[in-house]
């Protein structure tokens, strides 16, 4: 696609050809100052924010959404518009104040007046699933630059599969110096020069300064070496010098890789004393450094007003792209009728449930009929075997651990800077990176990503797990080796306070399947929710199948179930998640030769089980005296099902290096300890 055209930053009846140069730098100069006027005041006015990067990095966003960028700011979704990501998401009224100025319907000025108010479009921080125009939730820092590898994989992915006519577009980053500190930063920019993602800008407000103080205080990294050393072009400019700016995007659009602008830049460009200072970074500039500011930028309006002319060219601005909106709608139509159909389906974000069904009907007909006893990673790879073919919005991946985690499927290809149309990633040893790519590729639609890697590791994944669930994202996080039960590997390797970590993050859905049967439809509930991230705890060890009947239903989409025993009848209920449930099942047998009649419950998912009505709830529950829970975790989270009376046999220490038998042993995790807490609630010790 040639580029947009650039946009007369003059009044509409100044042709731009015939304006001087001195004349398009006013211009220009109006447009960037009303960015730093909205900036300043929104900021005053709620007494908290950040006006120096907004003042600082307004002509990079002037030239940027002005001359560069395809977008339409009636449809803030339309699927081929460029993506922008403000990393830096702590000058979040830079953002609000270009979509405001550009025409965004949602951002009036009203919106801009709330700022950082309850219930506003412009919180602190860029909220995607709040502000229309807003691609990704940013704030911790190096997140947005690692969701934007993310978005260019995808687009890259569905550049292949359907062609350049209707997936063309750019992503473009402005990032901080912090975002570059933030060691994520180096396995985003690492795989996006490994993929060779050219398609993906990085604008670095190089302004030299952080919270404390001179950026010098704490570092020295040649960011331009840096990112060529990763694989990227990368170069200096002024980042208060437009043409300079133009150009620079327009080589980067041009490059075989992705690319780096490091824009020199003032903070709190115009205020009289605190611009260039840590001062003007974080807090209100107050009423008579405004004052100063605006008589320094030659901003004679009042607080929250924009002059017509700069307005109306804003304005138009925002429509530059309209033409290219409706050619891309033509090209899209011309498309065969079943590929149109697909694309639209991918973009929707709809599964075809009628394949996920048959997939999943498949293979409980074939365990049924041949049970298996395997580890739940290989379970896991058995379902993706039928799922990835039925559901080709699928793109899977692992941190170097693909035979580990059982997470690439027969005949999937790798995707390479030669082949973005596999549907395999090898993410390299990068599980932070990896995660915040999975959310940009979520977040830019038409993939659901998957990856793997140990579940002790989660904690390397961990910030991008939870703004994937704040952003209500689909991710799936395949995470094996998922108790002491992995074994000789230690401690180190023994996440048991892990389940309880992730259980505590809201919206998000921590599955532990029992068996291959429970796996299967673990991944089909994965599948279908579509309003955040779930992660599968999956075993190095092999376990039996404890159900082998064909359910017509999903039995663990209540969360819990009862899995074996004497219904109503019980004296005893032992509850149990993945590798624990059949340890379980033995302890119900020792107590049944006790004469103690105990049923079993699975809890594959306590978020399902939770959000069952309470007569539901209550019902799987029960109402047995004695309840037990067993998990090789430790019990934080469990007194929500057993109450805070019940027993629970599990880990209240680290685990040890040992074949995992041995450690279930030595740590009492074993049918005779269940029974025996079981005897000892019911008073029979």
């Amino acid at each position: 696609m040639p580029p947009l055209a650039a946009a007369s930053a003059a009044a509409p009846s100044t042709a731009a050809s015939s304006a001087s140069p001195q004349h398009d730098r006013m211009a220009h100069d109006r447009l960037a100052n009303a960015i730093r006027a909205l900036a300043m005041d929104a900021v005053e006015q709620a007494k908290s924010g950040h006006p120096g990067l907004p003042m600082g990095a307004a002509d990079i966003a002037t030239v940027l959404f002005t001359q560069a960028m395809k977008f339409d700011p009636n449809e803030p979704a339309w699927p081929d518009r460029d993506r922008f990501v403000l990393s830096a998401g702590h000058g979040s009224m830079l953002l609000y104040a270009v979509l405001h100025l550009l025409g965004y319907p949602r951002m009036t000025m009203a919106e801009i007046k709330r700022f950082r108010q309850s219930g506003s479009l412009t919180p602190g921080h860029p909220e995607s699933h709040v502000t229309p125009g807003v691609e990704t939730t940013t704030g911790p820092l190096g997140q947005g630059l690692a969701n934007a590898v993310g978005m260019a994989i995808a687009e890259a992915h569905l550049a292949a599969e359907f062609g350049k006519d209707i997936v063309d577009h750019h992503t473009y980053v402005l990032a901080s110096d912090g975002d570059l500190m933030e060691g994520i930063s180096q396995e985003a920019i690492a795989l996006a020069g490994h993929l060779k993602l050219n398609k993906l800008v990085v604008l670095f407000d190089d302004n030299g300064i952080s919270i404390d103080g001179p950026l010098s205080l704490a570092d020295s990294v040649d960011q331009v070496k840096r990112f060529e050393a990763a694989g990227w072009a990368a170069t200096r400019v002024d980042g208060h010098d437009p043409e300079a700016i133009a150009l620079a995007l327009e080589k980067a659009r041009a490059s075989s890789k992705p690319s780096l602008i490091a824009c020199k830049t003032t903070i709190g460009f115009g205020a009289p004393t605190k611009a260039g200072s840590e001062k003007s970074h974080g807090s209100p500039l107050g009423a008579d450094e405004i004052k100063g500011a605006r008589e320094r930028l030659g901003w004679t309006s009042p607080a929250f007003e924009v002059p017509a002319d700069v307005l109306t060219s804003w304005r138009s601005a925002g429509q530059r792209a309209a033409g290219h909106h409706q050619a891309w709608k033509q090209r899209l139509a011309a498309l065969p009728a079943e590929k149109r159909a697909q694309f639209e389906r991918r973009l929707s974000g709809k599964i075809e449930a009628d394949k996920l069904a048959a997939a999943v009907r498949g293979l409980k007909e074939t365990f049924a009929k041949t049970p298996k006893e395997i580890a739940t990673r290989a379970a896991s790879e058995l379902a993706l075997d039928a799922l990835v073919p039925a559901i080709p919005e699928l793109v899977g991946g692992s941190a170097d651990l693909t035979g580990s985690n059982n997470t690439k499927t027969k005949g999937m290809a790798v995707m390479s800077s030669a082949a973005y149309g596999g549907r395999f990633i090898h993410y390299g040893v990068r599980e932070h990176g990896m995660a915040a790519a999975m959310n940009g590729m979520a977040l830019h639609g038409g993939i659901i990503p998957y990856s793997g890697t140990f579940l002790v590791f989660s904690d390397y994944c961990r910030p991008a797990i939870r703004l994937a669930a704040l952003m209500g994202q689909r991710v799936i996080h395949v995470m094996t080796h998922d108790s002491i039960g992995l074994g000789e590997d230690g401690p180190t390797h023994q996440p048991v306070e892990t389940l309880a970590a992730l259980r505590a993050i809201p919206n998000l859905q921590v599955f532990r399947p029992c068996d291959v049967v429970e796996t299967l439809e673990c991944w089909q509930l994965a599948l279908e929710n579509r309003d955040g991230p779930s992660v599968l705890a999956l075993t190095r060890q092999n376990l039996p199948q404890l159900r082998n009947r064909v359910d017509a239903e999903n039995v663990c989409a209540a969360g819990a179930y009862e899995i074996a025993g004497p219904d109503n009848r019980a004296d005893v209920s032992i509850f149990a998640t993945g590798s624990e449930v059949s340890i379980a099942v033995e302890a119900a047998k020792l107590l049944a030769a006790r004469s103690v009649a105990a049923r079993v419950v699975s809890v594959p998912c306590f978020e399902l089980l939770q959000q069952q009505p309470g007569t539901v709830r209550r019902a799987i529950i029960g109402k047995t005296r004695v309840k037990i829970g067993v998990e090789a975790g430790v019990r934080q989270g469990w007194d929500a099902i057993i109450g805070s009376d019940g027993g629970f046999v599990g880990m209240s220490t680290f685990g040890a290096s040992a074949p995992y038998k041995e450690l279930y042993k030595k740590f009492g995790i074993t049918p005779e300890k269940v029974a025996e807490a079981a005897l000892a609630k019911l008073g029979r010790a």
